[in-house]
């Protein structure tokens, strides 16, 4: 009875509720139009609040999702400002100061640095994504030379925008600013350092915040009547455009400029503010010249003054024949026929017409590149994997392979002269091409002397250079190891093999390349430490392309080149 009872109880509440459905049907629809309705409202209020906190000073807020609080971060436009000085009486430095005391009142975040402390080779490239601001106070010191402490960043900025394997865009993403210090009595070095640091950073895609200013400490000249107040007027101009990069209202100058000047807002047009890489935009009123030029300028510049350019050595036959038939005519008409000359005197006048392998023009450009170039035909320079090892890291294959000590060793030619022009000469093909020696030669003694004292005097740049390891600087002070690899063809040099003896006295060893275009000279070539021959392509027509030969018949050279290496 029991058990009947309570199937009875069951099957009542069954009916019960059916017979009741409508009443349910209608509480659980209420239930979830309340349920929409506060969802809906939750929403739209925290929207809200999360418009009205974009431009607040907080970095993040605090919301309610599903019951649970979260942090989410607020776009951060300026992390902070780093400002790094170069000083040599105080002066930067001072300024440094004063300007980071006005960066803090904005509160922000703000670091004071010496270049002399700083090591740009691991550090600069982070600012490319740290979203800080760069401001450089850098003095000009004598003649033009940065000073002391900001000669090293100077050295390595001015290498990497000038080194192809860093790249055009190697800074890019770094924002930054210059005040440069000078002196506008001396006009030819006026505020040189900082119109460098502008330019160099230009060149590697860094990106202008503002146009460069440049303080006067003639105060006859000085805009606004001292160096200070010049500081002054350009420190309230950086921080009004700090504030609009705060704010994320205006992005840095793009860095191309149109005739080298940035214009302000009010220059700008409507269309051209749509364009980030056609215009910039700056807060400042004034538009101030900027020292770097358009690749147009200055192509016009070179062809104008025509000693700019770089000519290949092959070239210069056709010039050299019209100064020559110049010269004859002129002495023609001065009635100097040239009968009297005896063959000797004829023979000392062709030897004296031998012309010398570096051209100005061609000096002016290998110099930028970092050559120290030895007399008329030779050069030495730093290699990346010397600086490197001074630091204490790790050195080139010659390390790995042989135990050679990349701080100790001397990159070097006594031949800048080559046979090829190969596709992928990393020397920018400024250096001269020709089949055969026919310019001047120096004497090998004198190119070694001159090629030590140029890589000490390049070593010695490094003393009190952030991270260089003091024993490994002294080593480098005697070089052990001579790679004769520069640039150029070295076994062209007439005397390569006192040159290679001479080396081999100073208990130096020798690293020789070649290209694979002197067969006769490969066998006449004594004992060398160690000899390379390029191998490049491996088919006629490979090579053709590829190293693009001067010789016609380059390919049995390449062929009688490797059968000489095997019988040495």
């Amino acid at each position: 009875i029991d058990v009947s009872m309570d199937t009875w109880n069951f099957y009542t509440c069954l009916v019960s509720l059916w017979l009741h459905r409508f009443y349910i049907y209608s509480a659980v629809a209420f239930g979830i139009s309340i349920w929409i309705v506060i969802q809906f409202t939750t929403t739209k209020t925290k929207k809200k609040k999360s418009n009205g906190n974009l431009t607040s000073s907080e970095g993040i807020e605090d919301k309610l999702v599903n019951g649970y609080a979260t942090l989410q971060a607020k776009e951060v436009y300026v992390a902070g400002v780093k400002i790094f000085y170069g000083s040599q009486t105080g002066t930067a430095k001072r300024f440094a100061k004063g300007l980071a005391e006005a960066v803090i009142s904005l509160n922000l975040p703000v670091e004071v640095i010496s270049m002399g402390d700083y090591d740009p080779d691991d550090c600069l490239s982070e600012e490319t994504t740290s979203r800080n601001i760069c401001v450089f106070l850098v003095a000009t010191y004598t003649d033009g030379q940065p000073t002391e402490s900001a000669a090293w960043f100077c050295k390595w900025l001015e290498e990497a925008a000038n080194d192809f394997r860093f790249g055009k865009t190697y800074l890019k993403g770094l924002r930054y600013a210059v005040f440069g210090l000078g002196n506008s009595v001396y006009v030819d070095h006026y505020n040189t350092v900082g119109r460098n640091i502008d330019r160099w950073l230009w060149m590697l895609s860094a990106r202008r915040i503002m146009t460069r200013a440049e303080g006067d400490c003639n105060v006859a000249q000085s805009k606004h009547g001292s160096i200070e107040a010049d500081f002054e007027a350009w420190k309230a101009k950086f921080l009004s455009q700090l504030q609009v990069l705060c704010r994320g209202e205006k992005k840095p100058c793009s860095g191309k400029c149109k005739k080298g000047k940035c214009k302000s807002p009010g220059k700008q047009s409507k269309e051209s503010s749509d364009h980030e890489r056609e215009a910039s935009e700056y807060e400042n009123t004034e538009a101030e010249e900027l020292f770097e030029t358009s690749s147009e300028e200055e192509a016009d510049a070179e062809e104008a003054g025509g000693t700019n350019s770089v000519i290949d050595v092959e070239d210069l036959g056709n010039i050299m024949s019209h100064m020559k038939k110049a010269k004859r005519e002129h002495e023609l008409e001065e009635g100097d026929v040239g009968m009297s000359l005896t063959r000797e005197n004829a023979g000392r006048k062709e030897e004296s017409e031998k012309r010398e392998m570096i051209t100005p023009a061609l000096r002016e450009a290998l110099t930028k590149q970092g050559y120290k170039l030895i007399g008329s035909h030779s050069g030495v320079k730093l290699c990346r994997w010397t600086k490197s090892m001074l630091r204490g890291r790790g050195g080139c294959y010659k390390h790995t392979f042989y135990g050679i000590e990349s701080h100790r060793c001397m990159e070097a030619t006594p031949s800048l002269a080559c046979a090829n022009k190969c596709v992928f000469c990393w020397r920018h093909h400024t250096n001269p091409v020709g089949t055969e020696w026919r310019w001047k030669m120096d004497q090998p003694e004198m190119i070694l002397q001159e090629a030590i004292e140029n890589h000490q005097n390049m070593i010695k740049q490094f003393k009190g250079v952030s991270g260089v390891k003091a024993d490994r600087f002294e080593e480098a002070m005697t070089a052990k190891h001579c790679a004769l690899s520069l640039v150029g063809e070295p076994i062209m040099y007439p005397d390569i093999n006192r040159f290679v003896k001479l080396l081999h006295q100073h208990s130096i060893s020798s690293f020789l390349v070649t290209n694979a275009q002197f067969p006769d000279e490969i066998r006449n070539l004594e004992p060398v430490t160690q000899l390379y021959v390029s191998v490049d392509a491996s088919t006629k027509e490979s090579l053709k392309r590829i190293d693009r030969p001067l010789f016609k018949d380059f390919w049995q050279r390449f062929l009688d080149s490797l059968k000489a290496l095997s019988e040495k």
